[in-house]
């Protein structure tokens, strides 16, 4: 019997951060890191994208070691490359260089052929007054919700 797919999803990045542009990306992984996403057990609140010598990175992602895993199990932390097309990276490396923008994980998903696939975003850090608004207005949504339910 095998488990559905899962995905990873970083929640607190649409807090935090207005999404310009985001980038569908293959990852390289060992076999045990594979095992531990197909159970979930992943977590992207502190990962960040890097260019390291024109290739892209992702650091401090953290994939729980593998249960039934031995001694070749992975490290949690390491550094994982991302998988893009030379002329993707350009651009995101272009605009990852301009002030303000930088490069997050913000999900971890299994394509259709089974292949696990980052969804990474080209952000803009919000500012403090862009944080209360959002919050502002997720207490609107509920409200109104919640009037649309009793009525």
């Amino acid at each position: 019997m095998t488990q559905a797919p899962k995905q990873i999803i970083n929640r607190k990045a649409k807090f935090e951060y207005h999404f310009i542009q985001g980038y569908d990306a293959g990852i390289m992984l060992q076999g045990t890191e594979v095992k531990s996403l197909r159970l979930g057990e992943a977590n992207l609140n502190d990962a960040y994208c890097m260019f390291i010598n024109d290739e892209l990175f992702i650091k401090s992602l953290y994939i729980a070691e593998y249960d039934k895993g031995n001694i070749n199990n992975h490290e949690t932390r390491r550094d994982r490359k991302l998988l893009l097309r030379k002329s993707e990276l350009r651009k995101i490396q272009k605009k990852s260089q301009e002030k303000g923008y930088t490069i997050i994980p913000y999900r971890i998903f299994f394509s259709e052929r089974g292949l696990v696939k980052v969804e990474i975003q080209l952000v803009q850090g919000k500012k403090a007054y862009d944080k209360r608004h959002s919050i502002k207005e997720k207490d609107v949504r509920r409200e109104l919700d919640r009037i649309n339910k009793f009525s």
